[in-house]
């Protein structure tokens, strides 16, 4: 949120400066202009007068060109002491040149540090002031108090546009490290995130592993110790006691299986239909928001199995968290159907949008959520589409083949 409120200052600063240089270009094109003409009606021969405006403007202007390739404060420094120079050599040939003292004032306070731009500034004064006798012989009081008063303004002005381009300069590289360091956290978000999920998948696999260990597994091979004792026994009542003992494990084990396919399955999913389980928690969205949801889910959707249901839950849930964290959306619907050869879940809100462009590139401002949807269903053979743009909202569309891994077992199975 930092980045985007001070983004737009920046800009307003950047066109501020770039502005002043035009306006400080500006004034002293016109300088130029006023001098010459006022240089060429006093006598001065045209072709001093164009030459002395070619070379000032032409050691101006590349400066100005200069300034933007380099930061070079000696280089610029000497660049303006040049710039002096062809203006003491213009004023020794009119002393109309003198209008060219403001523009010195102003690259005077902007280029050298203030210990040398007010010496030099006060040459120039000096010289502003001397000019006229020096070349009529009489002078005035507004021949004094003009220059004196122009110079100070002129070097207040030239320092505050310091003020302003250093300010700029600073917040640039302020939004640039927050920028970055906002990169970097979100990539370390990301990559916690896959870490956290790795270790809970690791954990869940070492606890499913231990428990058929210690109990299917453990009535199997009881059931296969009894048939093999069953098969070497000379009675009958041997093997009718074995056989009985074989279908108690049996059952034990059957029991230990459901058991253990319950505590995989999400609680959400517990006796409940897909269609119920995504109305309640639509229904907790709405109630916790105040965002209206609508749920379209045809009647006749078959039952995907256990695993595509699981996928297509926690696609909803990731979903419907983006709605309620990023979107400022007022309205979601969720579509349950039956897409013929798969079962197709959509999700629409009418938000702020964004653009998903950059949903497949890692460290690119998030994404992450998305990514994991679409992996998730990617291995369970369908895929995930999303349509969106800033200020157009968001559709979101899942969709898994029926028939694959983890259909729904048949009566005869364990559940």
């Amino acid at each position: 949120m930092t980045v985007d409120s001070s983004a737009p200052r920046v800009r307003t600063w950047a066109g501020l400066i770039g502005s002043v240089r035009i306006g400080q270009a500006a004034i002293t094109l016109v300088l130029v202009v006023v001098g010459s003409w006022r240089a060429a009606v006093d006598g001065v021969p045209l072709p001093w007068v164009l030459a002395i405006s070619l070379v000032f403007l032409g050691w101006y202007g590349g400066g100005l060109l200069l300034g933007e390739r380099t930061d070079d404060r000696r280089l610029a420094t000497g660049w303006l002491l040049g710039l002096t120079l062809i203006w003491l050599g213009a004023v020794a040939v009119s002393p109309e040149y003198v209008w060219l003292a403001f523009a010195l004032w102003l690259l005077a306070g902007f280029v050298m540090r203030m210990r040398w731009a007010l010496p030099l500034s006060i040459l120039i004064l000096a010289v502003v002031i001397a000019a006229p006798p020096l070349h009529t012989g009489t002078t005035s009081y507004a021949n004094v108090i003009g220059p004196l008063v122009g110079g100070v303004f002129a070097l207040g002005i030239s320092r505050g546009y310091l003020e302003l381009v250093r300010d700029a300069r600073e917040r640039r590289r302020l939004i640039a490290s927050l920028v970055s360091t906002q990169e970097e956290m979100a990539s370390l978000q990301d990559e916690l995130a896959r870490t956290q999920r790795e270790s809970g998948a690791s954990a869940e696999r070492t606890r499913v592993s231990r428990d058929i260990h210690d109990t299917v597994a453990q009535s199997v091979s009881s059931i296969g110790m009894l048939a093999r004792s069953a098969l070497e026994s000379d009675t009958d009542a041997a093997r009718t006691r074995a056989l009985e003992q074989i279908a108690a494990l049996a059952a034990e084990g059957l029991a230990d299986a459901r058991r253990i396919v319950d505590d995989l399955m999400p609680a959400e999913l517990d006796g409940t239909a897909l269609g119920d389980a995504l109305r309640r928690m639509l229904q907790r969205l709405t109630e916790e928001t105040g965002i209206a949801a609508t749920l379209h889910a045809d009647e006749d959707v078959p039952a995907p199995g256990l695993d595509a249901e699981v996928a297509l839950l926690r696609t909803a849930q990731s979903a419907l968290a983006n709605v309620r964290a990023h979107s400022g959306a007022t309205l979601v619907v969720v579509t349950l159907a039956d897409a013929g050869d798969a079962v197709r879940l959509d999700i629409v809100d009418d938000g702020r949008g964004f653009d998903p462009s950059g949903l497949d590139v890692p460290g690119k401002g998030g994404g992450y959520g998305l990514r994991a949807m679409r992996a998730r269903l990617r291995e369970l053979g369908g895929g995930l589409d999303v349509e969106s743009a800033p200020g157009d909202g968001t559709a979101l569309s899942a969709y898994l083949p029926l028939g694959r891994r983890g259909a729904a077992p048949d009566a005869g199975g364990i559940a």
